[in-house]
C-alpha cells in the first residue's frame, strides 16, 4: 500500500462524512457544493476538480469506493492517524 496521496484533514473528513450522512459536521455552502460536484461528476470533470481540490476529492473517493472508507474517515475526523492507500482502484 502506498501512502503518498493527498492527506485528508480532520475537517475535510468531517465535511465529507456529513455530506454522506455518516457523522461529521456540515461544511459551508461553497464547500458543500464542491463536495457535491465531486460526488456527482463524470470521470473527466472529477479529475479536474481533484486536481484543484485533492484533499476533498480523495475524501469523496474514499467514502464512495473504499469498503472501509466511512470508518476510515470517521477515525480521521476523530483525530486518529490513519494511512490512506493511494492505490484505490476507482474511476477518476
Amino acid at each position: 500500500m502506498s501512502t503518498n496521496s493527498p492527506s485528508v484533514s480532520r475537517e475535510v473528513a468531517a465535511h465529507v462524512l456529513s455530506h454522506f450522512g455518516r457523522g461529521g459536521y456540515p461544511a459551508g455552502d461553497w464547500t458543500e457544493s464542491l463536495i457535491s460536484l465531486i460526488d456527482r461528476a463524470d470521470m473527466t470533470n472529477r479529475a479536474k476538480l481533484m486536481a484543484a481540490f485533492p484533499d476533498y476529492g480523495r475524501a469523496v473517493l474514499i467514502a464512495k469506493y473504499d469498503e472501509e472508507g466511512v470508518a476510515t474517515l470517521q477515525r480521521i475526523a476523530q483525530g486518529e492517524t490513519v494511512a490512506v492507500a493511494s492505490d484505490l482502484n476507482v474511476p477518476f
